[in-house]
């Protein structure tokens, strides 16, 4: 029956590389290849006629069994199967991982089932070392993101303490740059301030000794009127003279912060009338200065000394800067918080360019450098204004005039 092309069914049957074993529809093993028998550990022809269950683990006959008819049912629907994994057993009762697929066939009307056999053995071993060599690298892969983790932690804190550090680098290099600066405009003030110094007293000195030399000469009494104006000549001079004295100690106790201020409380009157009458003596010809008639009703407790100077050098420059035959509008008014002085004048005024640098130290307006003047009253008078916490600014037209406005904070009025 099975057997009659054996020659020919043994060649092939033993050329196949893998193992095969031949279990009939009884699940008798009927053939069973030199290679099955190796792998189960058989020798020649001792699986013939076994049952295919001692090839199987006892624990694992139900198991395999479902499998089996798993597969049988397959196997009517695709004549093929494969992929099965079981546990085989060997003749010395060693279980071994193994892979089966399965080929249906029919000789002769019966039904057999060809099982190919693969000895799963090495193949699981190696995948074992594989699991274990992946456990062992995902551990060295967490323990090394870990250390990279660490790495990178200290590289940001490195470059946060690296930023840190040339931020303060750039602090202090700016500090230097500052310092150098400061010192060079330092520098360049005191130059310009030697300069002024030199300019500002040695004219007027010239024209008092001028103007006193002249007097000796006129003794006579017809010749009273040339004595007054060498006499206004050396006053005027002398005036100038002691106003520019006072900018420059006003200016050094504000450079080296030792204005003390003085709050007193007095009529605002008494501090215009004698501003008003000081200037009188320099007005121009045809100048007149105006006041508001209502400077007595005003009773306040401010810097008296400071109100003063700020008034007086607004007024003079007003003067200076005016033409003959024009008017200086001096106006009052306040609010619930501040007082307010506005001096108005029919002067040059100053071009819209130079505005913005008005009240810079030694600055001088391009259209006034031909008259004598320091370039420090104004920054001055602004400086002790601020301190007060009052404000001191203007609005002016070239050709036209000027307005300047003082703001000084009420403190106390009676």
């Amino acid at each position: 029956m099975f057997y009659k092309s054996q020659e020919i069914f043994n060649i092939l049957f033993e050329a196949i590389p893998e193992g095969i074993v031949i279990v009939d529809e009884n699940k008798n093993i009927v053939a069973a290849n030199s290679l099955a028998e190796k792998i189960f550990g058989y020798k020649k022809g001792e699986l013939t006629n076994q049952p295919r269950d001692i090839l199987i683990p006892k624990r694992y006959l139900t198991t395999h069994k479902n499998q089996f008819s798993y597969f049988t049912a397959q196997l009517n629907k695709q004549k093929n199967s494969r992929g099965l994994y079981l546990f085989g057993l060997t003749k010395k009762n060693k279980e071994f991982p193994i892979e089966i697929s399965l080929k249906p066939f029919t000789v002769y009307e019966k039904e057999y089932v060809m099982a190919l056999i693969l000895d799963m053995t090495l193949k699981r071993e190696t995948e074992k070392k594989i699991d274990s060599i992946n456990v062992v690298l995902e551990e060295k892969v967490k323990k090394g993101t870990v250390q990279l983790e660490k790495t990178i932690a200290k590289l940001k804190e490195v470059n946060l303490n690296y930023k840190k550090e040339l931020q303060n680098r750039i602090k202090i290099e700016r500090k230097i740059k500052e310092a150098l600066k400061k010192e060079r405009e330092l520098n360049e003030l005191k130059t310009k301030f030697l300069t002024l110094v030199s300019h500002e007293f040695k004219t007027p000195l010239s024209g008092i000794l001028t103007s006193a030399i002249l007097l000796e000469k006129y003794q006579l009494s017809e010749q009273q009127e040339k004595r007054e104006k060498h006499l206004k000549t050396i006053t005027d001079k002398v005036q100038y003279l002691n106003s520019v004295l006072n900018d420059f100690i006003s200016l050094e106790r504000l450079d080296s912060s030792n204005e003390n201020y003085k709050f007193t409380v007095f009529n605002l009157s008494t501090v215009i009338n004698e501003v008003v009458y000081n200037a009188n003596m320099l007005l121009k010809s045809g100048q007149h200065i105006n006041v508001s008639p209502n400077i007595s009703d005003f009773v306040l407790q401010q810097d008296k000394k400071i109100l003063e100077l700020t008034l007086n050098n607004i007024l003079y420059n007003a003067i200076k800067y005016s033409r003959e035959n024009t008017d200086i509008d001096i106006e009052v008014s306040k609010n619930i918080k501040k007082l307010m002085i506005k001096i108005t004048d029919q002067g040059m005024g100053i071009p819209e360019n130079d505005q913005k640098f008005i009240f810079n130290r030694y600055f001088r307006a391009e259209n006034v450098l031909n008259i004598q003047g320091s370039g420090i009253g104004l920054n001055i008078v602004k400086e002790h204004i601020e301190n007060l916490g009052g404000n001191l600014n203007f609005k002016s037209i070239e050709n036209k005039g000027s307005e300047f406005f003082v703001e000084l904070p009420i403190i106390n009025e009676l």
